[in-house]
């Protein structure tokens, strides 16, 4: 879809009126053009939760929040679900990672105080990227990134709400493009009848020429779903590096609408692509800017823009973008937080997901964590 006509969309939107009468000077008719509903700035789109309470969540006595990337919301409680990268501030680890500091990544926080309900997944991951709580309150987070032993990562883990592990995929610690295997896993969803969907593949969203796909490609990076039985069971898998419906470059998040639809946050190629359960192609959306992370609720989506930036997206503001689940249109916008070095742009987290009051959690990655003064920001409605 042309940027002209995502434009004309959003200026279609009710939401987007005119602020003052069409009589009148030309100090009115500017004021009238500013008002107009712009779905790359956000300007004139309205927000629907202005209250913003940063570093929310309370971190345990002695430890340093780390970046994040995930968040979800218990389908049995209405709590949230979130991890932190063990204090590490970057998305790959480094100094500091769940490797070489074995603490519990993963929170469970109630939904109005920020008070930790659990805290699991010790000793079990290097990077995590990825949460899905299942329809069972079971907790499922994929693990980008391998340790040096080889051993460890590159896998998608499954732990009761207690922390009891209860399924493993992929091969611990071995990056590959092998069916089963993983390389980089994003994230990890169930489908209506228990069937587990994998993203896999991170680093093809800086590749910006036919030259850098195909060594990508020769060199083992994966961008691409795999479908697996409810029992771990490899069945398929569809997509690869390229700019077509139904490939990627870096399918990021994934989840499952009212509908039985698949839908995958390709980040690389700034959209939305929405699949039947068996990987066919259904439609896209182009509205909501560099998706890294989305959530659906009430049949609207939530989409969050963390990667647009001065050199890889001109113009696109981060923030979440929100809008009706069967159209390609944003009706309502929250900002990001300013960041001089993104000039124009500002910085927001790379996860989302909405409570049953409106509530609006974000999960903060590498490029926001520090403005966000913590991993996980709350937006409220007044």
């Amino acid at each position: 879809m042309s940027l002209s006509r995502i434009l004309v969309s959003a200026a279609g939107v009710g939401l987007a009126a005119f602020a003052v009468s069409t009589a009148g000077s030309d100090a009115q008719a500017q004021a009238r053009r500013a008002t107009v509903a712009n779905i790359i700035t956000g300007e004139g789109l309205p927000n629907p939760t202005p209250v913003v309470t940063k570093n929310w969540g309370t971190l345990p006595a002695g430890r340093t929040w780390g970046t994040s990337a995930g968040v979800d919301i218990d389908p049995k409680d209405g709590h949230v679900w979130a991890y932190e990268r063990c204090g590490a501030g970057t998305a790959g680890g480094g100094p500091v990672d769940c490797e070489n500091n074995p603490v519990d990544p993963v929170f469970k926080f109630d939904r109005k105080t920020g008070a930790v309900l659990a805290n699991i997944g010790k000793g079990v991951m290097v990077t995590p990227h990825g949460i899905h709580v299942d329809k069972d309150g079971n907790v499922w987070i994929a693990d980008f990134a391998g340790n040096k032993a080889g051993d460890r990562g590159h896998q998608v883990h499954k732990f009761s709400p207690k922390g009891e592990k209860l399924l493993s995929l992929g091969i611990a610690g071995k990056p590959g493009s092998a069916d089963g295997q993983f390389n980089q896993p994003n994230d990890v969803v169930t489908g209506p009848d228990g069937s587990i969907y994998v993203s896999d593949g991170h680093d093809a969203q800086g590749f910006t020429t036919a030259a850098q796909v195909a060594e990508g490609i020769k060199r083992g990076a994966t961008s691409r779903i795999q479908k697996f039985s409810p029992d771990g069971k490899f069945i398929k898998s569809w997509g690869g590096i390229g700019v077509k419906h139904g490939e990627f470059r870096t399918p990021h998040a994934l989840m499952f609408d009212s509908k039985g639809r698949l839908w995958v946050a390709d980040r690389g190629n700034h959209r939305l692509e929405i699949f039947d359960q068996n990987g066919t192609y259904l439609e896209s959306r182009y509205a909501y800017g560099r998706i890294s992370g989305f959530f659906i609720k009430n049949e609207q989506v939530y989409a969050i823009d963390s990667e647009s930036g001065p050199y890889n997206h001109v113009g696109w503001r981060n923030g979440v973008r929100i809008g009706p689940l069967d159209e390609d249109r944003v009706v309502a916008f929250v900002p990001p937080f300013e960041r001089e070095d993104r000039v124009y742009q500002g910085t927001a987290g790379e996860g989302v997901a909405v409570d049953a009051d409106g509530n609006i959690f974000a999960a903060e990655g590498p490029n926001s964590i520090r403005q966000a003064g913590g991993a996980f920001t709350k937006y409220s409605p007044k």
